[in-house]
């Protein structure tokens, strides 16, 4: 090879290199290409039928899936296999290294994990979420984000001691009708808004099941953890067989009826279009039977909203924002506006635009990345949930409450006060 053509050899050798080296990844690798630089190694702590349905199969998709822990040995082999299955069809093969866990605490001790979901019941979450940002980890976790409302600040203490990133699991913020119903209120599109009503079920009632014998794959202490004591009933951890989401979450001991377990979608959406998500509504009214008034909440500017379940029976868990000049309904299913025509609406780049986040747990794995703030923070999980929290109170109470949102006490309430936290079993400590 003569001296010139060498040159121009290695020269173009040398271009078609760097050319390739800045190459789009997703040219490189495919449309789910991620660099192995770029994945995020996580674990997944409760893997019940959000973990295994819903949480673990998005983030294998995602990121690098690791570790599980549960404390049903069953359920925690079925995730095993379900993260597998997951990660062969995003990456091609399954991770050699997955570990299970019955000791939350042990796939928490890992220096390898950047980041855990916590997929358990509510009142696991805020023990959890502290132990997992003293631990360093980044947090995703279930919505609602508290059993409490002292839990909830407890857990944004926790997040900004140790400089953590957590999102809460109110994904519909993330989705793009949800977003545009809160812009269109956000801008005045149907004017003043006078009230919002927001469809979701009932509060929790007292623990009141039969005892059953407790299933050999699983261990009820660990299931109980914090919360009071009681006998096992499979209502609260039902089978896998039985393929259902369990009814914890219908016990006050365990969870916050369909006021938190949906009304943290919902009143979350209210709170966003309101532009609440450091505050909320300062008095909460209890329902009147003899004048079918539902429980009616009240912002400090005068806006009314209530919890009024049922008032479009086909469609669900809804929101209706009535404004001066037109209406608002916005479900998972729905967005219906009047006039029509705002259904459409194009917000123009000198109004107000909301967060934009097309994909939850996209946003939660560029957030660790970025170190910024995901589009629903603990923040804004503590701020929802304490609405919901309040509203429980509100009905077993049955009478008027008072709300500090910037105290975040009630006025002249000892009892109240007093509930906003609950009892925690020896020997577990909520601590930051």
């Amino acid at each position: 090879m003569s001296a010139m053509n060498r040159r121009n050899f290695l020269r173009n050798g040398a271009l078609t290199a760097a050319a390739f080296t800045i190459l789009p990844r997703n040219v490189l690798g495919g449309t789910n290409y991620v660099a192995p630089s770029d994945q995020i190694n996580m674990g997944i702590i409760g893997c019940g039928a959000q973990g295994r349905w819903t949480l673990g199969p998005q983030f294998a998709r995602r990121a690098n899936l690791i570790a599980a822990s549960d404390c049903e040995s069953r359920r925690l082999q079925d995730m095993q296999r379900i993260i597998d299955e997951e990660t062969v069809k995003a990456k091609g093969k399954a991770y050699s290294g997955f570990k299970q866990y019955a000791d939350y605490r042990e796939l928490l001790a890992r220096k390898d994990i950047d980041a855990v979901i916590i997929a358990t019941p509510d009142f696991w979450h805020a023990i959890m979420t502290i132990e997992a940002c003293r631990a360093g980890k980044d947090v995703f976790v279930e919505k609602p984000m508290s059993h409490s409302i002292e839990e909830g600040r407890l857990m944004a203490d926790a997040v900004a001691k140790y400089g953590r990133v957590l999102q809460v699991g109110n994904m519909q913020r993330s989705w793009k009708n949800f977003r545009h119903a809160c812009e269109l209120v956000r801008n005045g599109y149907i004017g003043q808004i006078r009230e919002i009503k927001v469809s979701v079920g009932p509060p929790p009632t007292p623990y009141d099941l039969p005892a059953q014998p407790v299933p050999s794959t699983l261990n009820w202490e660990s299931w109980i953890g914090p919360a009071p004591m009681n006998p096992f009933n499979e209502e609260l951890a039902p089978p896998m067989e039985r393929r259902v989401f369990p009814n914890w979450r219908n016990y006050r001991e365990y969870g916050g009826g369909m006021i938190c377990d949906w009304g943290a979608h919902m009143y979350d959406i209210a709170q966003w279009a309101m532009g609440m998500d450091d505050s909320g509504p300062i008095e909460f009214t209890p329902p009147d039977d003899q004048e079918l008034r539902p429980l009616t909440m009240r912002y400090a500017n005068g806006t009314l909203m209530t919890h009024e379940h049922g008032f479009r029976k086909s469609d669900g868990n809804i929101v209706r924002f009535i404004g001066e000049d037109g209406v608002i309904d916005i479900s998972r299913s729905i967005l219906e506006t009047m006039p029509e025509k705002l259904k459409n609406q194009e917000i123009g780049d000198n109004e107000i635009k909301l967060y934009r986040s097309d994909d939850h747990y996209n946003d939660f794995l560029d957030a660790i990345k970025t170190r910024r703030q995901p589009i629903s923070t603990v923040e804004i999980g503590h701020r929802t949930a304490s609405l919901c929290h309040i509203i429980n109170l509100c009905y077993e109470f049955k009478r008027k409450l008072v709300w500090n949102p910037e105290k975040e006490e009630f006025f002249l309430d000892r009892e109240a006060n007093r509930r906003r936290s609950n009892p925690v079993r020896e020997p577990y400590k909520m601590e930051v």
